[in-house]
C-alpha cells in the first residue's frame, strides 16, 4: 500500500522541484509524479492530454513571461511516471478529483488553469465544480462538443476485446495520420501511457462529450477564457459560436492537435497572451 507522503527532488539547477505525492482516490492508491516551483504570484496549473506527460509544460521556465508564477504540472493516473493500482477506475471524473488533491496538497486556492485535450476536459470539469478558484482557462482543443472525440472515439470505432492490441493499433492508425506531429506522437504513447488506462479513458470522454453538455459548461465559466487550435483544426464548427461568447480564439499555425510538439513558441505565446496581462500582477 502507498503512505500518503511526498518525497522531492530538487533538479540540479533548482528551477523546478520534483515530486511523487502518495495518496488514495475512491480507494485506488496513487502516487503522483509531479514538478512544481514556488514564486509570489498567481500559480498556473497544467494538466496534459492523453499520450502526454508533465513534461509538456516543464518549459515555463525558460520563459520570462511567466517570471514569479508558482506553476504545477504532474502526471495524470496511468500515464508517465505515476502509479495507480486499478487503471480501470481512471475516469475523468476520477482525474477531476486527483486534480482536487493535488491543489490541496500544494496549497493552491485560486489558480490560473491551462489543459490540453483529455487534460482540457479535467480542467473543464475542474473548473465547473470550481469557478471561483480558476482565475482564467487556456483550453488547448480541450472536448467541448461531441465533435472533439476523433482520437477517443476510436474506442467504438475500432473495437477490441483485449487492451494491448487495441492500444498497439491505436498508436499504428495514429503513427500514419496525415497531421503536424502525429508520428512524433505515436513514438512514445507505449512509453506515456499504460495500456490498461486507455478503455477507461476514451470512454468516459466519449460519454462526457456526446452527454455533459460541455459547451454550456464552457460558456458559462465566469473567468477569462481563451481556446486555442491548430490551423489543421480551424474547421470546428463551434468556433465562431464561442468568439461570440467572449472566448478569445487562438489559431496555432504549422500545426494539428498538439502545439506543444509542432509550434511551443507561439504556444507559450499565446498562453502568456491571456495570463500575463500587462500591468498585472495576478
Amino acid at each position: 500500500m502507498l503512505i500518503d507522503r511526498a518525497v522531492h527532488t530538487v533538479s540540479a539547477n533548482k528551477e523546478f522541484i520534483h515530486t511523487h505525492f502518495n495518496f488514495p482516490v475512491d480507494d485506488v492508491e496513487l502516487s503522483v509524479a509531479a514538478i512544481h516551483r514556488e514564486g509570489h504570484l498567481s500559480p498556473i496549473v497544467f494538466l496534459h492530454g492523453f499520450g502526454s506527460t508533465k513534461e509538456d509544460y516543464a518549459d515555463i521556465v525558460r520563459h520570462a513571461a511567466f517570471d514569479g508564477h508558482p506553476f504545477l504540472a504532474y502526471d495524470a493516473p496511468g500515464c508517465g511516471a505515476s502509479e495507480c493500482s486499478d487503471l480501470s477506475r481512471v475516469s475523468i471524473p476520477f482525474l477531476v478529483k486527483t486534480a482536487e488533491q493535488m491543489l490541496d496538497r500544494l496549497g493552491i486556492d485560486r489558480f490560473h488553469l491551462v489543459g490540453h485535450s483529455m487534460g482540457g476536459l479535467t480542467a473543464l470539469m475542474l473548473a465547473d465544480r470550481h469557478p471561483d478558484r480558476v482565475l482564467s482557462f487556456v483550453d488547448i482543443e480541450g472536448n467541448i462538443a461531441p465533435e472533439d472525440c476523433f482520437l477517443s472515439r476510436q474506442i467504438t470505432h475500432y473495437p477490441a476485446d483485449d487492451a494491448e492490441h487495441f492500444f498497439d493499433e491505436f498508436i499504428a492508425r495514429t503513427l500514419q495520420s496525415p497531421a503536424y506531429a502525429s508520428a512524433l506522437y505515436a513514438a512514445s504513447l507505449r512509453h506515456k501511457v499504460r495500456a490498461g488506462a486507455v478503455g477507461p479513458i476514451f470512454r468516459s470522454m466519449v460519454e462526457l462529450s456526446d452527454n455533459a453538455d460541455l459547451m454550456k459548461k464552457f460558456l458559462g465559466l465566469p473567468c477569462p477564457r481563451m481556446f486555442m487550435y491548430g490551423e489543421q483544426n480551424a474547421s470546428l464548427s463551434y468556433l465562431s459560436h464561442i468568439e461570440r461568447h467572449g472566448v478569445r480564439l487562438s489559431e496555432i499555425g504549422a500545426c494539428g492537435h498538439f502545439p506543444m510538439y509542432s509550434n511551443p513558441v507561439a504556444m507559450w505565446k499565446e498562453i502568456a497572451v491571456l495570463l500575463v496581462r500587462p500591468g498585472s500582477t495576478s
